[in-house]
């Protein structure tokens, strides 16, 4: 049988962004393709990034470098032009001469600068003749171009050199632009020496490095939208079998024995699913074998049990004919008689033990509910195994604040449960007191067993309701038991939809706690009785002092005139008397 196509929930990204938060993050706890696209698109989009960002940088530089060299170049060729200008002129002493081969050299140097902000200072004069002034070109102005002090005097130190500097232009538009400055001296045989500078505006290289940087981002987008999904589109053909079969390992574990995963191909993932189709194949043999043998096994238990029924009766009979004549005995035929009635008995109980575990296992236990009061049938119980404790030199305390309100059980099994879990309290607990703690709320009644004996193990007591388990095999049995006890208890407990936990702590004791819900439909949640106890049997004694029914109604009045529990005036008549048990002052609950 092939297994249904993968169904996986998707958050809906609706709301707020807390709500889109929140569906990311149960995407990335549920979803394996979610989570490895999200990291694969991550890692992409971060060394992308990286990789443009380092090609952004490397062409800015270049491109400065480029542009920078370019001006330096027109800039030193057009200084040459002037100064050969300069130098080919004849000028003497004549002030015309002079101021033409000077007009002359400016012309030459405009016209080879390949830059419309050029101005000249006068550095030094030559001789007594005229001396021209500076000039500067018709788009410069003292705003546009900002000399520092450093470029002037790298300038005016180092003859023969250029020196350069980068600047912000301003524009036309009131923005600035980013520029650099050259200068260079200009000399003027006989006449003077002259600082030239010459502006470039870096416009351009802006220009072609943002066109650069777009170019990069939307390819680097592009890119990284394209992994996105390249990385969704293969983890998607890779995930989605792993998720079949995750779905398909739920059904499993849910008992859909024959669900099965589609295999096609020779790849690892088909290999996955004829293993995993094999696994299913022989789990689901093993598991009709087991139930078969387990069918088997009941069968063969309740027939047994049955047929053993007659012929048990018969020898119980003989051997309590025997056990009252065992008077006319002698010591060792007497002893042998009184044995043989023993373990009649016991066989006896062993085997309703046994046709009771087999109604179980069959599920044709049914409950006989009735309204009644769990604090009068602890009270019973108490009153019926004191000898046995008194023959263990062990004191039984009964503590009943609350239970006394009817609840709908079946007090039969309660009765059974309460005998087995005081009876192991005897038998475990080393002679020290046994306290049983009845009380109730609202949603549930609850009664306790504790005891001060041995106590177990926490390895031990995961395992105190298992099946003719022990926690001691070399223990000797002193009251008797099957070893089913606790098993069935267990068994009555969630028939009556409650709970039986244990709580044990090795040298201190063992507390088992029964919990009744009121009606089927309530969740019981913490109990009326604590599972953990926090007192030790010294801090209890005062609160276990004899205390009748009357005597208990009495204080939970003067404690609280509301009345802790409804039931209290109901489970006693008038005049005192326990319902249908005589008069409550004759019986204490405690010794």
């Amino acid at each position: 049988m092939a297994a249904n196509p993968p169904t996986r929930a998707v958050p809906a990204l609706r709301g707020g962004p807390s709500a889109w938060s929140d569906a990311i993050s149960a995407s990335w706890r549920s979803s394996m393709r979610f989570r490895a696209t999200a990291i694969t698109l991550m890692a992409t989009s971060l060394a992308i990034f990286i990789i443009c960002v380092v090609i952004a940088l490397v062409i800015r530089s270049d491109l400065f470098e480029s542009r920078k060299d370019e001006a330096l170049h027109n800039a030193r060729a057009a200084v040459s032009a002037a100064q050969k200008q300069l130098d080919s002129g004849q000028t003497g002493d004549d002030r015309a001469t002079i101021a033409a081969v000077w007009g002359e050299a400016q012309r030459v140097l405009g016209r080879t600068a390949s830059s419309s902000r050029i101005v000249g200072f006068i550095s030094e004069t030559q001789g007594d003749g005229y001396t021209p002034t500076g000039f500067r070109s018709l788009e410069y102005s003292s705003n546009q171009m900002t000399i520092s002090d450093e470029l002037h005097t790298r300038v005016t130190q180092v003859r023969n050199r250029q020196a350069w500097q980068s600047i912000p232009l301003p524009q036309s538009d009131g923005s600035e632009a980013a520029g650099i400055v050259v200068g260079q001296l200009l000399e003027f045989r006989g006449v003077g020496t002259y600082e030239v500078y010459i502006a470039y505006d870096l416009i351009d290289a802006d220009e072609t490095l943002l066109f650069v940087q777009r170019t990069l981002w939307f390819a680097g987008i592009t890119l990284v939208a394209l992994i996105a999904a390249i990385s969704w589109l293969v983890l998607r053909s890779v995930s989605a079998p792993i998720i079949e079969a995750a779905e398909t390992s739920e059904r499993l574990a849910a008992g859909d024995l024959e669900v099965r995963l589609p295999v096609h191909g020779e790849d690892e993932l088909a290999s996955l699913g004829r293993s995993f189709n094999a696994m299913a194949d022989s789990i689901q043999s093993q598991i009709k074998e087991l139930a078969e043998l387990s069918l088997v096994q009941q069968r063969f238990v309740s027939d047994v049990s049955h047929e053993l029924r007659t012929p048990l009766t018969t020898i119980r009979l003989a051997a309590e004919m025997i056990n009252d004549t065992r008077e006319d005995f002698d010591p060792v035929t007497a002893r042998t008689a009184e044995l043989l009635h023993t373990q009649v008995q016991r066989f006896e109980t062993l085997l309703a033990d046994l046709l009771e575990i087999s109604r179980y296992d069959a599920g044709s236990v049914q409950l006989e509910v009735e309204a009644t009061s769990l604090a009068q049938l602890a009270e019973e119980m108490v009153e019926q195994l004191r000898p046995l404790a008194a023959a263990h030199d062990t004191e039984l305390r009964l503590v009943a604040p609350g239970g006394y309100s009817p609840v709908d059980m079946d007090p039969r099994r309660v009765r059974r449960v309460l005998r087995n879990l005081i009876g192991n309290a005897i038998e475990h607990g080393e002679g020290e007191p046994i306290i049983v703690t009845v009380d109730s709320d609202q949603r549930a009644v609850a009664v306790g067993v504790r005891d001060f004996g041995l106590g177990m193990r926490p390895e031990d007591a995961e395992h105190v309701f298992d099946r003719f388990w022990r926690a001691d095999p070399s223990r000797k049995r002193t009251i008797g038991g099957t070893g089913l006890g606790l098993s069935i208890a267990l068994g009555d407990a969630k028939l009556h939809r409650g709970t039986l936990e244990v709580w044990s702590e090795l040298g201190v004791g063992t507390n088992f706690v029964l919990t009744i819900p009121r009606s089927a439909d309530v969740e019981i949640g913490r109990g009326p009785v604590p599972l953990e106890p926090e007192d030790s049997v010294v801090d209890l004694v005062d609160v276990t002092e004899p205390i009748t029914v009357r005597g208990v109604r009495d204080l939970m009045h003067d404690a609280d005139p509301s009345g802790r529990d409804d039931a209290v005036t109901g489970s006693a008549d008038a005049d005192g008397d326990d319902a249908g048990h005589g008069p409550a002052e004759q019986r204490e609950q405690s010794s």
